[in-house]
């Protein structure tokens, strides 16, 4: 299927080619996507070719975005690709997690077994192929530590230099490690991310780099992966929801758009609903839905889920249409919420970094109201790994945790630590208790 770039806005839809450097429409400031046009696959063939490739040894069929090529067909040369075998991630079971939130049953999708430990993989897999593809010898990105990890993982691994600009003094140690440890020029910024974001894009285009944050429609195309990989692990049976975190909404326009097309191609019956939940401090696209008035940014964003501490979503007008598409909600929870809940998922011997857990924390807020009923088939996205924020975990658990307003976040499932002398008899007696 041939491809084209094309603006998202209802009023323009504007054409360009897919090899011109842009990420926003030059006619009217819209944001991009990536449309293909030409004879629509047979899904019953793909859906075989599919499960045959997992048996492959094949660097493209091991890989849990490039398996599925078919439906993001925009490379003309699969030697553009640079893959560290990403996706494979699994769907797990947390019986646990179901009674906290109030639901028979519930079902994590979790990212965060990707090869830096996000799903910021699958998005950079195609956009660092896209960069390979058009010839650049620079990639850049803003980030609070997922993107930068990825970023600076698949461009090193594909011969390109990786710039990151972080805020400064806003990052887990955790994720900028990464980055470091992968080869990036790293630049803190005294600046928020969106401000940063602003002040990027004008040194792409200056100085000939190419960007990879989520306004990057390639990103996106591969960030749809995760739901097309979803749906074949689940035998094409499409759940009532899918629950996600929302930050700069990259993987809510991803996963509207993965749905909207399987479904349109006879891959899945019907589509299941969107929930995107927010943390409080940082909730602009809530507070928009809510309303229902004119979109405004959180200008100064307060979470210790880094990972959606965004104030700004550059992909608001795409998720808009994807939750408004799918019969969708979006929620907000607390630090608390965020906090308990992921401590109820680390209970089921499933971890994962902090703006993960704001899925749980937001269906159980969602069962509670009636939203979703208690035998509804959810599907809830953990986006990164456990050890991304271990401070956050330490201070939970030894109950030092403060959220951004200074007040003590209370550790309710909390399991600090015991100091023991070396004696047999006194740790026998600790352990009997």
């Amino acid at each position: 299927m041939p491809a084209i770039l094309t603006c998202f806005e209802a009023g323009c839809r504007s054409k360009y080619p897919i090899d011109e450097i842009i990420y926003t429409c030059p006619r009217c400031g819209g944001l991009l996507e990536v449309v293909y046009e030409g004879d629509a696959p047979d899904s019953s063939a793909l859906k075989r070719l599919w499960r045959e490739r997992r048996m492959s040894n094949a660097p493209l069929d091991q890989s849990g975005v490039w398996r599925y090529r078919e439906l993001i067909p925009f490379l003309d040369d699969p030697a553009h690709v640079v893959t560290l075998r990403e996706g494979d991630t699994p769907i797990l079971d947390a019986p646990a997690a179901a009674r906290f939130s109030g639901l028979d049953r519930i079902a994590f999708k979790h990212q965060g077994f990707n090869p830096t430990g996000s799903f910021k993989d699958n998005g950079m897999t195609c956009g660092a192929s896209q960069a390979r593809r058009l010839g650049m010898q620079r990639v850049a990105c803003v980030s609070t530590g997922n993107t930068s990890a990825s970023m600076a993982a698949y461009a090193s691994a594909g011969g390109l230099q990786p710039i990151v600009l972080i805020p400064h003094g806003n990052i887990s140690y955790g994720k900028l490690a990464q980055a470091l440890e992968y080869g990036a020029r790293t630049l803190q910024v005294e600046a928020n991310f969106d401000q940063i974001l602003a002040l990027v894009r004008i040194l792409a285009e200056r100085l000939g780099i190419y960007l990879l944050n989520s306004i990057n429609p390639f990103r996106i195309e591969g960030q749809k992966s995760i739901v097309i990989e979803m749906m074949d692990q689940r035998d094409w049976s499409a759940p009532d929801w899918i629950v996600l975190p929302g930050g700069n909404l990259g993987n809510t326009s991803a996963f509207g758009k993965a749905l909207r097309e399987l479904k349109s191609l006879g891959f899945i019956d019907r589509i299941p609903r969107l929930a995107v939940v927010q943390a409080e401090g940082a909730a602009p696209f809530y507070n928009f839905m809510a309303e229902r008035t004119a979109f405004r940014s959180v200008e100064h964003p307060k979470t210790l889920a880094t990972a959606i501490k965004i104030g700004d979503p550059v992909s608001w007008p795409k998720a808009l249409l994807e939750v408004t598409n799918s019969g969708g909600v979006v929620e907000k929870v607390s630090e608390q919420e965020i906090a308990d809940a992921k401590a109820i998922i680390g209970q089921c011997g499933i971890g994962c970094e902090p703006a993960s857990a704001a899925t749980l924390a937001g269906i159980r807020k969602l069962t509670a109201a009636g939203t979703i009923a208690a035998d509804a088939d959810v599907v809830a996205v953990l986006t990164g790994n456990v050890l991304k924020d271990p401070d956050y975990i330490y201070r939970y658990h030894t109950g030092e945790l403060q959220s951004p307003d200074g007040s003590l976040i209370r550790s309710t499932f909390g399991n600090k630590p015991v100091l023991v002398p070396n004696d047999a008899d006194a740790i026998a007696r600790v352990l009997g208790n």
